[in-house]
């Protein structure tokens, strides 16, 4: 579990990004903070492995205070992945997977091995393993992000718009494999992006922010999607330009869950059993 206390975060320059922010975010669960550019919503998610520090307030990991904690440790204790992956140019994607590994004392050869049953998890053939990260595509290097912050088998993934900078059709498909890792392991993930229709796709709890990081509203997607919080949730989801008429559409293997989509077709959500939207014109 990790809890935001009151936090408050202003930057040298005055500019206030985050204002007496408090919120539970819920172990094993997949929880997305959107918001347009500038709500806060990194600031808040790298506030959890103290990439930022907060003016004021707690941040809390099963009631630990991180601004105890070695950030050395706990920054290698917390997987993180990038948009642009991160990874190191001048090694081999099986090392760049080991290196956290190798870096808490893990022997060379065995945080090798586990690399590549890591590249198994994540959809990558092992013989890209040998490869340089400019010898892969985008949608690969996200990947061998994703598998290199699960190396430490962190209980916590923080995700930082990871799919932002790849194309429509790769991102599509680096959303529905996030889904079956969650499934298959259970990581309490943060997840940041500024597109709705992501977060709806991905999580089991979503977080919009105003300006400040502000909570505009917390919910399910169905929720959300069922009974904006205010016109300001309504515009941002789209219910107030004839986006959002919705269908069920029932998918094998889906965690047992209902998907929403729009009348293109798209997903929008999830919906879990018994918690239909109640909006007009979504139809069952």
């Amino acid at each position: 579990m990790i809890e935001f206390r009151s936090v408050t975060k202003q930057f040298p320059d005055g500019t206030t990004a985050v204002q007496d922010f408090s919120f539970v975010l819920p172990s094993h669960q997949t929880t997305v903070l959107v918001g347009s550019s500038g709500c806060g919503k990194t600031t808040i998610l790298r506030m959890i492995n103290r990439m930022v520090e907060p003016t004021s307030g707690q941040v809390l990991i099963d009631d630990v205070d991180v601004a105890g904690q070695d950030k050395v440790k706990l920054r290698r204790s917390i997987g993180y992945v990038l948009q642009a992956a991160g990874l190191l140019p001048h090694r081999k994607v099986v090392d760049n997977v080991a290196t956290v590994p190798m870096l808490n004392g893990v022997a060379k050869a065995e945080a090798r091995a586990a690399a590549l049953e890591l590249l198994d998890l994540v959809g990558l053939d092992r013989s890209l393993a040998e490869r340089y990260p400019r010898q892969l595509s985008g949608g690969q290097q996200q990947r061998v992000g994703v598998a290199r912050a699960l190396a430490s088998d962190p209980n916590i993934l923080l995700m930082d718009e990871p799919f932002g900078a790849v194309d429509p059709i790769v991102r599509a498909d680096l959303q529905v494999e996030l889904n079956r890792l969650q499934r298959e392991l259970g990581k309490t993930i943060i997840f940041v992006t500024h597109d709705i229709e992501e977060a709806f796709t991905l999580a089991d709890q979503v977080i919009i922010f105003k300006k400040g990081g502000v909570i505009a509203q917390a919910g399910t997607p169905a929720q959300i999607l069922a009974d904006p919080a205010d016109d300001f949730v309504a515009s941002f989801i789209g219910a107030d330009k004839g986006r959002r008429d919705l269908f069920l559409q029932q998918r094998e293997g889906d965690r047992g869950l209902t998907l929403v989509v729009d009348g293109d077709g798209r997903p929008v959500g999830v919906l879990e059993p018994g918690n239909a939207p109640s909006r007009p014109g979504a139809t069952a």
